[in-house]
């Protein structure tokens, strides 16, 4: 059996689909973040695996756009642990439903 295309869709899509799961039902948001990162990649999968199966030129165009996407997760990460230290030090929770604190 050879992996194709369609295996790593999936794999991208799961993933994808998890983390949307994960962002939405949780109330922490270190589980939203965890959420949001894990939707990046099933992203990043996807776009890897179309520049695996590309001929051409093209086939590293998808590769340049994961290593900007990593780039961009790592500094939203950075940027919402922040945020999260914030809230814990004002607040004493990490809820997101207390997050409107910081407004203003």
């Amino acid at each position: 059996m050879e992996v194709g295309l369609e295996h790593f869709l999936v794999i991208g899509a799961l993933l994808f689909g998890i983390g949307l799961l994960l962002s939405l039902s949780k109330r922490n948001l270190i589980g939203v973040l965890m959420g949001i990162e894990l939707m990046f990649n099933g992203a990043n999968v996807t776009l890897v695996a179309f520049a695996r199966f590309l001929e051409g030129a093209e086939a590293l165009a998808g590769q340049v756009l994961v290593v900007f996407a990593i780039t961009i997760a790592a500094a939203e990460a950075a940027v919402a642990l922040a945020i999260a230290m914030a809230l814990y030090r004002r607040r004493q929770t990490v809820d997101v439903d207390r997050a409107d604190i910081l407004r203003g």
